[in-house]
C-alpha cells in the first residue's frame, strides 16, 4: 500500500497520503484503487495490495508492501531493518552462503546452536544466500534492488562499487531506490577505509573518555550504544527517504555512520582494537608481532578467547604498553581491523574525520555570538542540512508565528502583547 502511495520512481500523484501535486490538480487527494496499488509483495501480514476495508483495518501496518533489500551485518544495520520489519516491511536479508552474517558465530551465549546475539536483531526477515563476488550473484542483487523500495548496506565505502553494486550502479536499474549506507566514518574523508565497530566509534567520539570515574581509566559502555543509536538514526533516515521520494518521485542516497573490543593502555594513552572474527584476530596478532598467540590452541575461536580472556588480555596489554598510541595507529593503518584512539573532548572536535563529516556546525547566536554544536549524524544525497538556524531565544518568533500560522493582524497581536498574553523577544 505504502509503495503505491509513495509513487515509487514514477513521480505520479495520488496515494494514501495527501499529495501536493494531486491536490493542486484536482483540489483533493485521492486514495489509490486496489488495481493501482502494489500487489507484488508476496508476503502475508496485512492488506498489501489495496485499501483496507474497515473490518481488516486493524491488521494494516505502516510499511505493509514496502520491500527492504538488507545487505547489512552485525548490529546497527540489522537493528534498523528489524525495526522496519516490525512496521510491516518485507525485509530480504542477503547473506554469504555458508557462514552468513558474522554474528551467527558470535557467542556465547547460544540458544542451542544459534547465536543469541544474532537472534536478538533479526526477527521479521527472510534470508537469501548470495555470493555477491560472483557476477551472477551481483546480477541477482541488482534484480532484487529493482523490485525493492529500500537498499541498506554497511560495507566499507567503495567495496560494493567494485562489484557493480554501489549507489550509482543500483540507481541505474532502480532510480526509485532509497539507498542507505551505514559506515564507520562516512563516504569520504581521511579514514573512511577503516572498519567501524561500536567500541571504536565510542572511543574516537570521546564517549569512552567521559564514561567511568573521574581521573579513572576510560570505560566501555555496557551495551553497544553507538551501534544502537546509529541503527535508530538509520531507521528514521529511511523513513525520511521514503517521504522524500513521495514528494519528488526520485530515490536518494543516505549516509549514516557510527562516528556521527577492548581498550588497551599504550605508552602514552589508550587504543581500542576490535577483532570481530577469527581472521581479524590473526591480523591483530600479526600487527602486534605475536604469531605464537594466534596459533595458541586456547585462542583459536571467539568462544575460546572468551573462555580464556584474562590470560589473553594480559599478553596483549603487555605488548600494547610498549609503543605510543600514534605508533600503534600507524601500524594498524590498512590492516582491515577496526581500531582507533580514545579521544578526549578537545581531540574529538579537532579530529580530521569529525570536521570532514560536518559533525561540528557553527552558527551565529543572537546573544552568545559564534557558537559550535554537534551536527546530525546522517547525510542525504538530494539535499543537505547545512546553514542551521541557531537555538531561539524565548519568544523570539512570537509575532512571526502568529502572523504566518494563525493569520493574526497587527492590531490583534499588539493587544496580545499589551495584555501579556504573549511575549516577543526583540533581537538586537
Amino acid at each position: 500500500m505504502l509503495r503505491a502511495a509513495l509513487g515509487r520512481g514514477s513521480g505520479r500523484c495520488g496515494g494514501l497520503w495527501r499529495n501536493p501535486c494531486s491536490a493542486a490538480a484536482s483540489g483533493s487527494a485521492r486514495a489509490p484503487s486496489a488495481a493501482s496499488a502494489s500487489s507484488g509483495s508476496g508476503s502475508g501480514g496485512g492488506a498489501r495490495s489495496g485499501g483496507a476495508s474497515p473490518a481488516d483495518a486493524s491488521n494494516v501496518k505502516p510499511l505493509d508492501g514496502v520491500k527492504i533489500l538488507d545487505l547489512t551485518r552485525v548490529l546497527a544495520g540489522p537493528f534498523a531493518t528489524m525495526n522496519l520489519g516490525d512496521l510491516g516491511a518485507e525485509v530480504i536479508k542477503v547473506e554469504r552462503p555458508g557462514a552468513g552474517d558474522d554474528t551467527r558465530a558470535w557467542g556465547p551465549p547460544f540458544a542451542g546452536t544459534e547465536s543469541v546475539y544474532f537472534l536478538s536483531v533479526n526477527r521479521n526477515k527472510k534470508s537469501i544466500a548470495i555470493n555477491m563476488k560472483d557476477s551472477k550473484g551481483a546480477k541477482l542483487i541488482r534484480e532484487l534492488a529493482a523490485a525493492s523500495d529500500v537498499f541498506v548496506e554497511n560495507y566499507i565505502p567503495g567495496k560494493l562499487a567494485e562489484m557493480g553494486l554501489g549507489y550509482e550502479d543500483i540507481k541505474n536499474v532502480a532510480p526509485h531506490i532509497v539507498y542507505c549506507s551505514i559506515t564507520g566514518y562516512g563516504q569520504t574523508g581521511p579514514v573512511v577505509q577503516r572498519g567501524g565497530y561500536d567500541s571504536i566509534a565510542a572511543a574516537v567520539s570521546g564517549l569512552m573518555h567521559i564514561t567511568g570515574h573521574e581521573d579513572g581509566e576510560p570505560v566501555k559502555m555496557g551495551v553497544a550504544m553507538t551501534d544502537l543509536a546509529t541503527g535508530l538514526y538509520t531507521y528514521g533516515a529511511i523513513m525520511a527517504g521514503l517521504l522524500q521520494r513521495y514528494k519528488t518521485g526520485k530515490g536518494l542516497h543516505i549516509d549514516c555512520n557510527l562516528l556521527s573490543t577492548q581498550a588497551f593502555k599504550t605508552k602514552d594513552g589508550y587504543i581500542v582494537v576490535g577483532a570481530g572474527n577469527d581472521h581479524q584476530f590473526v591480523t591483530v596478532c600479526k600487527v602486534l608481532n605475536l604469531p605464537e598467540v594466534s596459533k595458541d590452541s586456547r585462542y583459536q575461536t571467539n568462544a575460546l578467547r572468551v573462555r580464556n580472556r584474562r590470560e589473553l588480555i594480559d599478553v596483549l596489554s603487555t605488548r600494547f604498553s610498549e609503543k605510543t598510541t600514534i605508533e600503534w595507529l600507524q601500524l594498524f593503518e590498512g590492516s582491515g581491523v577496526p581500531y582507533g584512539p580514545i579521544n578526549n573532548m578537545q581531540q574529538v572536535f579537532s579530529d580530521p574525520q569529525v570536521l570532514h563529516n560536518g559533525l561540528v556546525m557553527e552558527m551565529n547566536h543572537p546573544t552568545a555570538g559564534r557558537i559550535a554544536v554537534p551536527g546530525p549524524g546522517v547525510r542525504y544525497s538530494e539535499f543537505d542540512v547545512s546553514h542551521p538556524k541557531p537555538p531561539p531565544l524565548v519568544g523570539q518568533h512570537t509575532v512571526e508565528i502568529l502572523k504566518s500560522m494563525l493569520g493574526y493582524e497587527d492590531d490583534a497581536i499588539e493587544e496580545l502583547l499589551r495584555t501579556g498574553a504573549v511575549a516577543q523577544h526583540e533581537v538586537r
